[in-house]
């Protein structure tokens, strides 16, 4: 049976498509739902009990998914179809392994292995791809950053070449603080317990305008894009989202030029090692100030600022992802905005500060507005801050849909317990 005729809704049956999720937060519990909805069996993995996905899996697993031996051993385990790679502390190689096994893993072992590591990636999309990108450098010590700095010049960002969502990042606007660049980078990332040092990416701080998400899906029936997304980030991590962003025609044509070549370069790769290559991808781009468009970096799964496409689109990039996975066609009209003409959608992260459960209130005033939703995730516990829910909002234009959205997020009372 081929991945394109798939067979589906016998999920405790004798011949359920069997699907494995490597990490459970808040995106891979929708991209479950929406596999579920049409049939397959899902289990759910993490390195904690009770993670969104976890909680409405069919069954869920708690291991070291950066240990190879746990890794191959779950593996041998679930017997899954499909493996969907979800955080970045993977052990590669087993993915690689289960790729040769004839396990579908998503979008490929090749893929998750590129987006994972910043310099393999960024010299894929600028060298062998031909994108335009920010001056950069890498280095693998503190005195080759401190002249891969002097060369891309201050200010700049430096970042770990394998971590996310703002870990161990820092903005460096003079030599003075470039040493405290490189210990953030080393202790601020993730998987910083490791003990190995962390390569590091040092990039031209750009005359940035905004920044634009294309999630770009890859199929059975080839590659699209969806309307761009405009995000505000603090710390390297998103706060808003919303859909379509405002932009010039030139500057959509440039965004999805790059969008599509980039992913179309890493479906190479993956189709050259005999996989599918099949899922969202969400790219990331850098809109200066003069209008032109940089790659900036991609997510070979759906994309956090993406949870707009909830409130914007008939299929969200949750329901995109899972068809695609499945062997199902993606055309331009499954992407297509479903809201209003000259309507905006928007999202707002909820992110909570403390220690303990959050507990939500008052969520039936927040909620009075039309045109609004809520997501909460449903996560056992906060620490410090973590993103906990998010509040999406369709509104007349930008301005109104992002004040709605943030008006369901202050109306909240939340508690810590």
């Amino acid at each position: 049976m081929t991945e394109e005729n798939r067979a589906l809704g016998t999920p405790l049956g004798k011949h359920p498509t069997r699907v494995l999720f490597l990490g459970s937060g808040e995106l891979g519990k929708e991209v479950a739902l929406e596999l579920m909805r049409l049939g397959a069996w899902v289990c759910a993995a993490d390195s904690y009990e009770g993670a969104p996905a976890q909680q409405v899996a069919h069954e869920y697993r708690v291991l070291d998914m950066a240990n190879a031996e746990q890794l191959r051993t779950l593996f041998d385990e679930i017997q899954p179809d499909i493996i969907v790679p979800e955080v970045e502390a993977i052990a590669t190689s087993e993915l690689a392994a289960a790729a040769e096994r004839g396990e579908q893993v998503v979008p490929s072992a090749e893929i998750a292995s590129i987006c994972m590591d910043r310099e393999r990636l960024r010299v894929l999309a600028h060298k062998e791809l031909g994108l335009p990108a920010t001056p950069y450098r890498f280095a693998g010590s503190l005195e080759e950053l401190r002249a891969g700095a002097k060369t891309v010049g201050y200010p700049c960002v430096v970042k770990p070449i394998m971590s996310s969502s703002g870990h161990g990042q820092s903005v460096v606007r003079s030599a003075d603080t470039i040493d405290a660049a490189w210990v953030e980078a080393q202790e601020g990332r993730r998987a910083h317990d490791e003990g190995d040092v962390s390569r590091v990416i040092v990039e031209a701080l750009a005359p940035l305008d905004y920044e634009l998400t294309v999630l770009t899906v890859s199929s059975s029936a080839g590659i699209v894009t969806c309307a761009p997304i405009g995000q505000r980030q603090e710390s390297g991590d998103y706060r808003e989202s919303w859909q379509p962003a405002s932009f010039t025609q030139d500057v959509l044509a440039q965004a999805q030029r790059i969008a599509r070549t980039a992913v179309e370069g890493l479906v190479a790769k993956a189709k050259a090692s005999g996989e599918k290559g099949w899922g969202v991808f969400g790219v990331e781009l850098f809109v200066l100030t003069d209008g032109s468009v940089l790659f900036n970096e991609v997510s070979p799964r759906p994309h956090d600022t993406g949870m707009v496409t909830m409130a914007s689109q008939r299929l969200s990039e949750f329901a995109l992802h899972a068809r695609a996975i499945l062997g199902l066609p993606i055309t331009q009209e499954h992407v297509a905005l479903s809201i209003p003409d000259g309507a905006v959608a928007a999202s707002h992260a909820i992110v909570i500060q403390g220690d303990g459960e959050a507990e939500f209130r008052n969520v039936a005033d927040a909620l009075s507005q039309p045109g609004t939703d809520l997501r909460i995730f449903a996560k056992p516990e906060v620490h410090g801050h973590r993103r906990m829910a998010v509040a999406l909002a369709i509104g007349t234009d930008e301005a109104d849909a992002r004040a709605k959205a943030e008006n369901v997020a202050e109306s909240l009372e939340i508690d810590i317990a």
